[in-house]
């Protein structure tokens, strides 16, 4: 398979942005998060693993309505109903994967893609060698439940009080709710400063993270606050990996239960790392990501 970038046309008519990198009989697939983020934390996953000892081909894509990918028009309902659903984009994974031409594959997403990796393990188990959990949680309430306590835990009582008042009005823009807003990503999100994954501008995919988990980290107010999977995480029979950053938005305690009800699950856990721990402490991200490869091709998982 040729690296670098190719587009490929779903069936739907629209086109995605993907990206090859790397060689080798391996592949991994990697779904980044958001909703409507992008593959950049994975631009290097080839290099890191390249580094840890494995050639591996990896794959990445931005998800429809994400930087390189077309952006449908969602002012229009009809393209929100058809399109900003789980269930569009768990098939979009498998359509991507049949448009790659790979199959036993290993399969990672980052928080929102973590939430896919679930879900098409259940739904399409039979296509992955093993599945990589980056930072996301299967019952979403208990997440709720952390990110507010990290942000008492960070920030003085006024500013809290300041920012539930902000959420309460929908007055997001504000300037002090958006410093409040930055404090907590540079601690739980983006330790790793500056970040590399800013741009100069909004480059979409702001509609798509808005429908599903609103207008930042530390609110959930789209159709993520539903979502719910514990009871489906018996269902995931390929060996899965779990991991999460040990200063991060999502609950370790949540994590360790995920890892006791998964049936053939790993927890590992990136020292100094927060959300985007792939980026914060890389050597021990891809350390542990190498390792649970190598075990699984190894048979020794």
């Amino acid at each position: 398979m040729k690296t670098g970038t190719t587009i490929i046309t779903l069936d739907n008519g629209y086109h995605l942005w993907t990206n090859t990198q790397g060689s080798g009989t391996i592949h991994l697939l990697c779904l980044h998060g958001g909703p409507g983020g992008n593959h950049e934390y994975w631009e290097d996953t080839a290099a890191q693993l390249k580094a840890q000892g494995l050639d591996v081909q990896v794959h990445m894509y931005d998800q429809l309505g994400s930087l390189y990918s077309d952006q449908p028009d969602y002012s229009d309902p009809a393209n929100r109903d058809q399109f900003l659903t789980y269930e569009y984009f768990l098939d979009e994974v498998e359509e991507v994967r049949q448009k790659l031409g790979i199959d036993q594959f290993y399969l990672i997403g980052q928080s929102w893609g973590g939430l896919l990796v679930q879900e098409y393990a259940v739904k399409y188990g039979e296509h992955l060698k093993g599945a990589i959990i980056s930072s996301m949680v299967d019952e979403i309430d208990e997440y709720v439940d952390h990110v507010n306590q990290v942000r008492e835990e960070t920030l003085p009582a006024e500013e809290v009080a300041f920012m539930k008042e902000c959420e309460r009005t929908n007055n997001y823009d504000n300037e002090r709710y958006q410093k409040n807003v930055q404090i907590l990503n540079e601690g739980f999100v983006d330790r790793k400063q500056p970040s590399k994954l800013y741009h100069l501008m909004d480059l979409g995919g702001t509609a798509t993270y808005n429908a599903f988990q609103g207008d930042n980290e530390f609110v959930i107010t789209g159709k993520l606050k539903d979502w719910h999977f514990r009871d489906q995480l018996p269902k995931i029979k390929v060996p899965t990996l779990l991991t999460f950053g040990e200063h991060e938005t999502m609950p370790l305690a949540t994590a360790r239960t995920m890892a006791d009800i998964i049936p053939h699950a790993r927890l590992v856990t990136t020292p100094d790392g927060g959300h985007h721990h792939m980026v914060d402490n890389p050597d021990v991200y891809y350390r542990h990501l190498a390792d649970f490869i190598r075990d699984v091709e190894n048979d020794q998982f």
